[in-house]
């Protein structure tokens, strides 16, 4: 049978770092510093990964043939015959029935009603819409913000508006990125249909757009929660220019650098790492020293 190193990088656990949105709901409330809220945030993030490998391991197989001619994908553990077909749809439905039935341990039907709408989601991605463009890019888009909205499902915290609009044009911003760079690769096109129905004028379009909102949203989230705070230090203003550098930074290594994805820019790349902690740490001050009321608005 395959290795078990070949059903890890089937899984790809690289990719686990999205779910770290599920726990931006509950960290922003100020409730991360309760254990009951801590362990519910844990157990959602936890079956998300759980799905979202499962959704992986469908995709995997479902692409085999187009994946042989890629560049890069050709090294995933299906496509170069490390995992069969069949052993990576056997793996990915075990997966996407642990991830919905973890979801349940939170005691909340709704967290595993979310799991379970994501991995409908991902299917119909899968099998049909990923081909259409526009489409696409809104679906990924939309799982992001699945994730982000998840935490406040799992831990029953209230939601912002304002919240909602960063984490959906964040998202977006980030989506029209990844396909900015695939754009680029050779024969684009034949690895994904949906390519062809891109420009990169019109993908700059849309990261312009995405960013843009996305900003105005944030500091208007800041202010809202700086006037809910106790804090002599404007914690939640001063979150807004680690905020700004991290749009900035992202948008600098997309015109500048050819072929990494989201999670090879996140993971690699120092400045954007740094600027993420200051931004972590300036805003978990704000909420943990300024005593503001368990709301993630």
């Amino acid at each position: 049978g395959p290795s078990a190193w070949a059903l890890l990088r089937l899984m790809r656990p690289r990719q686990w770092i999205k779910n770290g949105l599920v726990l931006a709901a509950p960290a922003a409330a100020g409730v991360l510093d309760q254990g009951e809220y801590l362990a519910s945030a844990l157990v959602v993030a936890a079956s998300f990964c759980l799905a979202a490998s499962g959704t992986y391991c469908l995709n995997d197989a479902a692409d085999a043939e187009a994946d042989r001619s890629h560049p890069t994908k050709r090294h995933r553990p299906v496509a170069c015959g490390q995992v069969s077909v069949r052993q990576a749809r056997a793996l990915g439905v075990t997966l996407l029935v642990l991830g919905v039935g973890l979801g349940a341990a939170t005691g909340s039907w709704e967290a595993s009603a979310i799991t379970a709408l994501y991995v409908v989601l991902t299917t119909a991605y899968t099998l049909w819409l990923k081909h259409v463009p526009v489409v696409d890019i809104a679906m990924i888009t939309a799982f992001f913000v699945i994730r982000a909205v998840a935490g406040v499902v799992g831990t029953d915290v209230p939601l912002s508006d304002w919240y909602l609009i960063v984490a959906s044009f964040g998202a977006l911003f980030i989506v029209a990125g990844k396909r900015t760079t695939e754009l680029r690769l050779e024969d684009a096109v034949d690895h994904r249909a949906a390519l062809a129905g891109y420009t990169p004028g019109f993908l700059l379009y849309v990261r312009s757009v995405a960013s843009g909102v996305a900003l105005l949203a944030y500091c208007l989230w800041a202010f809202e929660k700086a006037h809910l705070s106790e804090s002599s230090v404007p914690w939640f203003q001063l979150s807004i220019v680690p905020f700004v550098l991290i749009i900035l930074r992202y948008a600098l290594i997309l015109e500048t650098e050819e072929h990494r994805g989201p999670e090879e820019i996140v993971l690699e790349d120092r400045q954007l790492q740094v600027l993420g902690l200051l931004w972590a740490a300036v805003f978990a001050c704000g909420v943990y020293l300024g005593h503001a009321p368990p709301l993630v608005s």
